[in-house]
């Protein structure tokens, strides 16, 4: 990694550049392959008041470029958040690079895995059960057991095909739909 550090109307001193250099260490991490690292400091004044800016260019190996200004009246700051920024920047390049990466059709075919059997694992299992509910009933038979029982109505099909529902009424006496 190249590191190059530029003044622009500032005397770069020692302190600056182990700040920058040590700002930008953090920035290895993130095992971005980075070629090289741009960084401009510079300070102009506006409305009587010096204000120093910071650039950072990284350049990334088979990536875009990521290119960070960040202006602050204290420089140490102005290094602190550009540093902060490109740390962001880079987290969120490595973080879209390791989390959704593509797999193609030919690597899922040259994997050894059953897919069939993994479906099949990762469903819930239906048994199905033949219900009483299918079979026809006579509406007298059906009539009996809700007599004998304490459910509210009763939901089968008859001997004709139809589904019906036989249900007990307020008054006493049952209702067939």
């Amino acid at each position: 990694m190249n590191i190059s550090i530029t003044g622009r109307h500032v005397d770069l001193t020692d302190g600056i550049k182990t700040h920058v250099n040590s700002s930008i260490e953090t920035l290895s991490k993130y095992n971005m392959d980075i070629i090289s690292i741009n960084v401009i400091v510079s300070t102009h004044t506006k409305k009587g008041k010096e204000h120093s800016t910071v650039e950072y260019v990284i350049n990334l190996a088979h990536k875009n470029s990521i290119i960070i200004k960040q202006s602050d009246s204290d420089l140490y700051a102005a290094i602190d958040m550009a540093t902060e920024r490109a740390s962001k920047a880079m987290r969120r390049m490595h973080d879209r690079d390791t989390q959704h990466s593509k797999v193609g059709l030919n690597e899922i075919k040259n994997t050894d895995v059953d897919l069939k059997a993994e479906v099949d694992a990762s469903e819930d299992e239906i048994v199905p059960v033949e219900l009483s509910l299918y079979k026809p009933r006579e509406v007298e038979d059906v009539l009996n057991e809700l007599k004998e029982s304490d459910k509210q109505f009763e939901i089968f099909i008859d001997n004709e095909g139809k589904t019906r529902v036989l249900y007990k009424r307020k008054d006493g006496r049952f209702g067939l739909y």
